[in-house]
């Protein structure tokens, strides 16, 4: 349980009883936004008993600066580290198998497992992120960046198919109509 004294800061690392290790990325007036490695991101109440503090940091005092402090971390996270957001496959395709069978009658069949095939789609889309990371946070001029995040939309678009894999549509890929 977090101690009445302090208020954890973003940048605390902590250790949930359900979603284990996690650091704070936001502070709010009642809980705290924590990236937990295998769960992503959750909101733990400031009167949680399920927390333990591993790593302090104290709250700054100007709150202003928390969504830069905020997106920071989440950048470093990414950037650095092999943490990635665990994402799960839909029930329905566990312990499913892809078949692609040659138009020609001479050829094998090839079969792959469908989680492997899932974790190859997971991979393409986190290398697309960590690529419209770099876009934006990249010297090139303006009408490039956005020239840019136009092809990696449309990546994200075309692979709008590989959706119905997906166990929470909130993990699914969104293309440029999605977005609108």
């Amino acid at each position: 349980m977090i101690d009445d004294k302090y208020l954890l800061g973003p940048g605390s690392r902590v250790n949930h009883k359900e979603y284990g290790f996690g650091v704070v990325v936001q502070v709010k007036t009642a809980s705290y936004i924590i990236t937990f490695q295998d769960f992503g991101m959750r909101e733990i109440l400031k009167t949680s008993s399920d927390i333990e503090v591993l790593d302090l940091i104290e709250q700054p005092d100007d709150l202003v600066s928390m969504e830069i402090i905020e997106q920071t971390l989440i950048n470093i996270l990414r950037n650095f580290s092999d943490i990635q957001e665990t994402v799960h496959i839909a029930d329905k395709w566990r312990g499913g198998t892809i078949i692609l069978k040659p138009g020609s009658g001479d050829l094998k069949t090839y079969e792959m497992p469908i989680a492997t095939f899932f974790n190859k789609i997971i991979m393409i889309r986190d290398r697309l992120r960590v690529l419209e990371q770099k876009v934006n946070a990249s010297n090139l001029p303006e009408d490039e960046k956005i020239a840019c995040q136009q092809y990696i939309t449309r990546c994200y678009g075309s692979l709008t198919s590989f959706n119905i894999l997906f166990k929470n549509k909130s993990d699914n890929f969104v293309g440029e109509k999605g977005k609108n």
